[in-house]
């Protein structure tokens, strides 16, 4: 994505609807460049158009949460993604920042395996040709479009890797790391036993979230990956427990 799409999906992210024609002015460029601009984006369902708007997509929708704070999951991935080399194979659990990153390595690295249990980010790197992705089977679950259950636990435990990326929901530094959704814990669970490496991608609004399910304890996870707003004390805490933690500038 060009980074004056980036500049564009951040407005609507932040203001939720915003006038094509502002959006030229702010960016300028031609309305004719900008109507291009969110054709693209509306055709990778990050925005829809209405009536000379901009509109954010549908709390309803997975893509929203894509689209939300796009700007900062960016920064994050690209960072995240330094960890991986022309060649491997990785695992990625569903997530915004998890889909983000997938399609940063698509775009960026040779011949790497990506195993996922996330329809939603097969779908989205489907047109990049520098990647292969497996597909866990499972339980479908349709709002989040993964593969959850026995079977999806069954498939993991078939493989071995150095990284696992994976998204939170939520921190506390007794609970420790937190997802919404039990079937989903625990194929993040079943993850993090296959993998020399566990890589949390967030941004930091979830350091002051909890979710419902406790999904892992902070000596299982290795690295963090977020944004500047993670506060120093938070910070500090998780290192003093050797967990890395790499934040955007």
């Amino acid at each position: 994505m060009t980074g004056r799409r980036e500049e564009i999906l951040a407005l609507v992210s932040e203001l939720k609807k915003i006038e094509v024609n502002d959006l030229a002015e702010r960016l300028s460029v031609s309305k004719v460049t900008i109507r291009k601009d969110l054709d693209a984006l509306e055709k990778r369902g990050l925005l829809h158009r209405e009536h000379g708007f901009a509109v954010l997509n549908s709390q309803d929708d997975l893509n929203y949460r894509l689209a939300l704070n796009y700007d900062k999951k960016v920064q994050i991935a690209k960072l995240a993604a330094k960890e991986v080399a022309n060649g491997e194979t990785i695992m990625i659990e569903s997530g915004s920042s998890c889909a983000i990153l997938a399609e940063i390595i698509s775009k960026t690295k040779k011949d790497v395996t990506i195993i996922t249990n996330s329809s939603f980010i097969a779908h989205y790197v489907s047109n990049e040709m520098n990647c292969q992705i497996v597909l866990l089977g499972g339980n479908y679950q349709q709002d989040a479009q993964v593969t959850v259950g026995p079977l999806a636990k069954k498939s993991i435990q078939n493989f071995f890797v150095d990284k696992v990326f994976i998204g939170i929901d939520g921190f506390d530094r007794v609970f420790g790391f937190s997802n919404s959704d039990m079937l989903r814990s625990e194929v993040v669970q079943t993850m993090a036993t296959v993998a020399k490496r566990v890589i949390v991608l967030t941004d930091s609004t979830k350091f002051y979230e909890r979710g419902l399910i406790k999904t892992l304890d902070i000596n299982e996870v290795d690295t963090i990956y977020t944004d500047g707003g993670l506060d120093e004390d938070t910070q500090r805490y998780l290192e003093t427990k050797e967990v890395t933690v790499v934040t955007t500038k």
